[in-house]
């Protein structure tokens, strides 16, 4: 039984290799990009058996809201995923 387990619990260890650091840079640069400002969403349409409608959303990210430095954001979770300091700078919008 032990032996199972221990088999079971290294095959999933196995299974979860660090993301490259482009895949890194990429998800962090999303992550920095909702520190910088709300995501704002507005949708408006008409169809023929409804009529008209409209809906809206807004989203903050905890780094917004906590008042965070974009590029901190970037650099600190670039180096929580793969140990080291990011590879290129954030590539971010400007607002």
């Amino acid at each position: 039984m032990r032996v199972a387990l221990l088999l079971a619990v290294v095959a999933v260890a196995g299974g979860c290799t660090p993301p490259t650091p482009e895949q890194a840079a990429a998800r962090c640069e999303e992550r920095a990009r909702a520190a910088q400002a709300p995501d704002v969403g507005l949708t408006i349409g008409a169809n023929s058996k409804t009529g008209g409608f409209a809906s809206a959303s807004i989203g903050l990210s905890a780094d917004l809201l906590r008042g965070r430095d974009p590029l901190e954001v970037y650099e600190t979770c670039v180096i929580d995923l793969t140990g080291e300091p990011p590879i290129r700078p954030a590539r971010l919008r400007a607002i």
